[in-house]
């Protein structure tokens, strides 16, 4: 049962989502990417997987739209991104400096920045975690990446 309790598609809502720059594009694919080969995702409800993944915005919300592997709607879950605001403020501006900072930056920088960059995103996995419990388990690496993609919702053009 444990393989059928996964993410088999994400999507991000088209309404919601800005054109970004090559950086924050890549981020987006990879974190798609890696989150469908790898990850734990088991809605509450006694729902059975694998499970599509809708994710937009709605009045300041973000909804996690849950289906069947055949695009049935089961579920949504709704958290309000009042709490990630001023995290996912820092973290924009903590990876605009580490994208400028390749360019031109010693090592040493790069590596302060990039830590920094970390720190952040496992401080919004941790948050996801705790918004989701009793609605939603997953595990450590998937609120990892689930994390960037609401970076990469929230923040708007």
């Amino acid at each position: 049962m444990p393989e059928r309790q996964r993410l088999i598609d994400i999507r991000l809502d088209d309404k919601t989502l800005v054109r970004r720059s090559a950086e924050v594009e890549h981020e987006r694919a990879v974190a798609i990417y890696d989150l469908i080969e790898e990850n734990s995702f088991i809605p509450e409800g006694g729902f059975v997987g694998p499970y599509l993944l809708r994710l937009r915005l709605e009045d300041n919300r973000l909804i996690f739209d849950i289906r069947s592997g055949e695009d049935v709607p089961l579920t949504e879950v709704g958290l309000t991104l009042t709490a990630f605001q001023s995290l996912v403020k820092d973290y924009f501006l903590v990876c605009e400096s580490y994208y400028t900072a390749i360019r031109t930056a010693p090592p040493s920088r790069i590596e302060a920045l990039d830590q920094g960059r970390r720190a952040l995103h496992d401080e919004g996995a941790t948050l996801l975690l705790q918004r989701l419990t009793g609605r939603i388990r997953l595990d450590f690496v998937t609120a990892r990446r689930l994390f960037t993609l609401i970076c990469i919702l929230h923040v708007r053009g």
